[in-house]
């Protein structure tokens, strides 16, 4: 309510009832944004604390080959069970959405493990899709899952086998879209894996979509990596200190686009073939 006068008497004057009964309005939406960063830096550095705390210090001295994929058989099915709660902390499934829903045409996945993205296809943008992975009791797991989830879907293989031998696409021309998540760190030879996707890919539209975790943006951090990847990759068979930048430019592919997360250790790629150059 506001009082105005005149030369003779006051008067009341009333405010509009929506100017005079309307809260301030408080902006949720920077505070909501800022505690969210803050869970997420928070429950990655305690990932990171817990994950790194658990590894013995004697790590460097074993003496661990640089072919560690055969761990994958052994660990199959407690698999998933040791990975959901990191996931799900680090935000990694959204990452799996995001990526793997671009997928379309004849599809190749390769480190297909337990077939942890397969929830997350377009099955209608798929013409075919092939999985693959070394690791024969994780095949199994994830032929079981294809079966759950994806039941009428009948254009898919399923090939037990190294990604760097040859893989047929169903249609002349090579495969239209290729997802990798998490299979860098798997194989002995990264940098040739990614040459090899590269000639997979059809050559003119083929897109390589990769998710991967390596080394981060903090010398801190990478020295912590280096000093326990020999112990992680002993476990869990992956080499989680590899420097995905330097093997993406070691392939000889074209770089479309790279983001990192969680300080700099988690790299999603994006690359095609190179032209080639007729002559």
């Amino acid at each position: 309510m506001v009082l105005s006068y005149n030369e003779d008497r006051p008067q009341v004057r009333r405010l509009p009832r929506h100017i005079e009964t309307a809260p301030r309005k408080f902006r949720k939406g920077p505070w909501i944004i800022g505690g969210l960063a803050v869970y997420a830096f928070t429950a990655y550095g305690f990932y990171l604390y817990s994950s790194l705390s658990r590894i013995d210090e004697t790590s460097q001295i074993l003496n661990v080959p640089e072919d560690v994929s055969d761990r994958y058989n052994n660990t199959a099915k407690e698999f998933d069970d040791q990975v959901n709660l990191t996931e799900q902390i680090m935000g990694i499934g959204l990452l799996r959405k995001s990526l793997t829903k671009r997928a379309s045409g004849d599809v190749l996945e390769v480190s297909v493990g337990t077939g942890r993205n397969m929830k997350y296809y377009n099955f209608k943008k798929c013409k075919s899709i092939t999985m693959v992975d070394q690791s024969e009791e994780m095949i199994e797991i994830a032929k079981q899952k294809f079966k759950d989830l994806h039941s009428r879907y009948r254009t898919y293989t399923f090939l037990t086998q190294s990604a760097l031998d040859h893989i047929t696409c169903p249609t002349s021309g090579g495969f239209d879209t290729i997802v990798q998540t998490m299979g860098l760190c798997s194989t002995p030879h990264p940098s040739e894996l990614l040459t090899h996707l590269g000639v997979l890919a059809n050559p003119s539209h083929g897109q390589i979509l990769l998710l991967e975790h390596g080394r981060s943006y903090y010398d801190w951090l990478n020295r912590l990596l280096d000093k326990t990847a020999p112990a992680h990759a002993d476990r869990h068979g992956c080499w989680w200190n590899r420097d995905i930048g330097k093997i993406v430019e070691e392939s000889g592919l074209e770089v479309v686009k790279i983001k990192r997360y969680h300080l700099g250790t988690t790299w999603w790629v994006e690359l095609k073939p190179k032209k080639r150059v007729e002559k």
